[in-house]
């Protein structure tokens, strides 16, 4: 699948979870059987207006993040369609057993939300960061794994999860991201990874914001003559491995980019089908075994070397190579 990205960063203010709330509510006023739950996160998941809108549609559980997941399962096996959202570091570590067996392992059709997530608390340090829950969650049988690159891909996954019938788990961020894409009116499917832009000397896999880190890194090495593919893999699991297979044989070297550690996310996927199916060399980008350092977004991105200019300076030493 193949779209045109958006050149050059966006001056975009609006959060994706304004966005989920937005289009949750949108949805909801139609469909009385979408429930939104939160865990005294109504404000975090800027879920105010929804509530204002459509009281009867949310159930606050308060800071109670195992109630929260069984009290949505409960729902989903009433026949609702819950949406539950809680800051992505205490729903994907402090209710894992939850997620597990009530949805996961009893396939309840419950859509789970981690807001907040990455380094978005960057400040708070590493009990506020969630870099370990796309390695965990991806680990549990029959629960899918997501996440949006902007606000528009943030609106059409969570229109598209409304009729999926299958256990979510959707990490979003805290704070507005540039635009990857130019608008909302382009093809979306689960599990089918977008070309945002194509290439054949070497291939960037990103995910979530860093789907932005990876086309301005593109940008610097066309200036440099070089073609590199961007992939946006914003479904983690259930992985599009034929687009990662396709861009090994086609390019020949990947660089996968993400805000999480380097052990069991996006690079850790994208790395077991290339190791399984086409080895070459591959580099993750992410981050190290170590509490991340406390920041903002962008400073912690930074150290770590996730920012345009490293990412296209490890491309051309790979291609040198």
């Amino acid at each position: 699948m193949k779209n045109t990205a958006l050149k050059g960063s966006s001056k975009n203010s609006i959060a994706n979870r304004q966005v989920v709330s937005s289009t949750l509510m949108a949805l909801a006023s139609k469909n009385k059987d979408i429930v939104v739950l939160t865990s005294d996160s109504r404000g975090s998941a800027s879920l105010v207006p929804f509530a204002e809108a459509l009281p009867e549609q949310l159930i606050e559980v308060g800071i109670a993040e195992q109630n929260l997941v069984g009290v949505a399962a409960g729902l989903a096996a009433s026949g609702k369609k819950p949406f539950v959202a809680s800051p992505a570091c205490f729903l994907s570590m402090r209710s894992i057993e939850q997620i597990k067996v009530d949805i996961a392992y009893s396939k309840t059709n419950v859509k789970l939300i981690g807001i907040s997530g990455g380094v978005s608390y960057g400040a708070l340090g590493m009990s506020h960061h969630s870099l370990q829950d796309l390695a965990v969650t991806r680990a549990i049988p029959n629960l899918h794994v997501m996440m949006p690159a902007d606000r528009f891909e943030t609106k059409r996954m969570i229109a598209a999860l409304v009729d999926y019938d299958t256990p979510v788990y959707v990490r979003i961020g805290r704070n507005p991201v540039a635009d990857a894409y130019v608008n909302d009116q382009y093809e979306f499917e689960i599990g089918k990874a977008v070309t945002m832009r194509d290439g054949r000397d070497i291939t960037m896999v990103a995910a979530g914001e860093t789907v932005r880190v990876a086309l301005d890194a593109a940008e610097i090495l066309e200036a440099e003559n070089i073609r590199c593919r961007v992939i946006n893999m914003h479904t983690i699991k259930p992985l599009d491995e034929q687009a990662v297979i396709k861009a090994a044989e086609e390019t020949g070297r990947i660089i996968t980019i993400e805000e999480h550690s380097i052990y069991g996310g996006l690079g850790s996927a994208v790395a077991e089908v290339i190791a399984q199916h086409c080895p070459i060399p591959v580099q993750l980008l992410g981050i190290p075994d170590e509490p991340a350092i406390t920041g903002n977004s962008k400073e912690v991105f930074r150290h770590y070397g996730l920012h345009a200019e490293n990412t296209a300076n490890v491309a051309k030493k790979m291609i040198s190579l």
